[in-house]
Parts: structure tokens; sequence; C-alpha cells
């Protein structure tokens, strides 16, 4: 799986302590090696939100991402439950 990120997201990532980076870099190497492993708890989004999809990096924090094509997401936002408050 190919990723990009958003400016937002880099922001948002850049705000998260040391410990917390490390374990959303962990998520998204995963993620990148198998998209549907069960620990990241791949989930499409619903409502407003309809075109886009959220894994988990841990209990509290979520990454928010949109498909590009098949093999490529753009990753838009990390954090708590927040992320899905538009």
């Amino acid at each position: 799986m190919k990723v990009a990120y958003l400016p937002i997201f880099v922001k948002q990532y850049k705000k998260l302590p040391e410990p917390l980076r490390l374990e959303v870099l962990e998520k998204i190497d995963l993620f990148k090696k198998d998209p549907k492993h069960p620990f990241l708890k791949v989930h499409k989004l619903k409502g407003s939100l309809a075109d886009r999809w959220s894994f988990s990096v841990n209990y509290e924090y979520r990454i928010m991402f949109a498909y590009i094509s098949k093999d490529e997401v753009v990753l838009m936002n990390v954090g708590n439950h927040d992320i899905y408050k538009n």
C-alpha cells in the first residue's frame, strides 16, 4: 500500500508526544504491509464522512484516510475521536 500525507496530518502528528508518534509510525508500517490486519480495526466511516476510512493506533487514537486508488491512500488526520467532527 502506498501512503501519502495531507499537511494537516503532518501538523497533527508533530504535536503528538514522542511515544505516541512512534506508535503511529508502527501502525502506518503495519498498514502498508497488511491494510486488513485485525490489530488496525480498519473500518469505513458513515454519515458526512462516508467517503473516508479509519484505523486504530491505540484505544484512544485513530488515523483517518481516503483511498486514492486501489493500492494508494492519503492519511488525512491523526488524533482522538475529535478527528471525526467536521
